[in-house]
This record gives structure tokens, sequence and C-alpha cells, in this order.
């Protein structure tokens, strides 16, 4: 099953989230991560058939930082 079409929503939720992100608006900063959260699921949706081991990786370390992000954010 060609997954190409996941690229894009994983795109547009990467550009929200940071923008989000850089609110003063604790939650808008919020659901900026969890965006981002989701974004990192897309990408290795992605990025698994498309054996993009890097981008996987990558995602992997970004949703742990925006993990911690959210718990700082929340606190």
């Amino acid at each position: 099953m060609q997954l190409d079409w996941i690229q894009w929503p994983a795109f547009a939720s990467s550009l929200a989230a940071a923008y989000l992100v850089g609110s003063n608006i604790r939650t808008r900063r919020n659901k900026g991560f969890w965006i981002f959260l989701l974004s990192n699921v897309l990408w290795v949706a992605w990025g698994i058939p498309s054996r993009a081991w890097a981008l996987i990786a990558l995602q992997v370390c970004l949703a742990v930082l925006n993990i911690r992000g959210l718990m700082k954010t929340e606190s």
C-alpha cells in the first residue's frame, strides 16, 4: 500500500505545531506539543514503508522532546 499521501498531513501538522509552540499562551503551547506528537506518528507511518530509517529515528527522538515539552507546559 502506497502511503505517500501521509507526508502532507505530517508536513502541515508539523508547521501548525511549530506555530503553536511559539505562543506565549500556555494552552496554545500545550496543543502545539500534542500536534507535534501527532506529526511524529504520521512521519513514522510514512517512514516505515519508505524505509526512511533516519527520519524514523529523528521522529522518535523528537517525540521524547515533545513529551518533555508537554510535561513542562502542563506543570
